[in-house]
């Protein structure tokens, strides 16, 4: 799928990056929102989406 989740991030957390003339993949865990969009749209299920610091994440109605 050559990384679908640099396509469905909204946050653009996940990216493929050119290092010494090779792709590597990054996550740049610091631009997530906490939608979950990952743990719901990876075609493989590949991402295991954890609550930062034992939470349940932002509320987002109440903000």
């Amino acid at each position: 799928f050559a990384g679908p989740s640099t396509r469905y991030c909204p946050a653009g957390v996940y990216e493929w990056v050119e290092k010494d003339g090779k792709e590597t993949y990054v996550i740049n865990a610091q631009n997530c929102v906490h939608c979950k969009t990952c743990d719901i749209k990876d075609p493989n299920q590949n991402i295991n989406w954890v609550p930062p610091q034992g939470g349940e994440g932002p509320v987002y109605p109440n903000m």
